[in-house]
């Protein structure tokens, strides 16, 4: 499993995240519109290869988001221990 802090994440949302991918849980506050928040999560798809997985809305206008990118060959490989000195 990646090491990722789950305890922000809504219940259940842990049980189904692949080491093929990185994830970031985000909460979005109240005051965030749908508008400015479609926005804000495009630029991330757009510019830093983010996609939206998961989204819960609240009774209080927030938001959890749960964001995915594929891992590349660099963060998959394992760097070699370091001699003793």
């Amino acid at each position: 499993m990646s090491t990722i802090n789950h305890g922000r994440m809504p219940k259940g949302w842990d049980q189904d995240l692949s080491d093929d991918y990185e994830w970031i849980p985000l909460r979005l506050p109240p005051d965030v519109t749908r508008l400015s928040a479609s926005t804000r999560l495009s630029i991330e798809a757009e510019y830093r290869g983010w996609e939206l997985t998961r989204v819960r809305a609240y009774t209080d206008g927030s938001r959890r988001v749960l964001l995915r990118r594929k891992k590349t060959a660099a963060d998959r490989a394992v760097l070699p221990e370091q001699p003793a000195q």
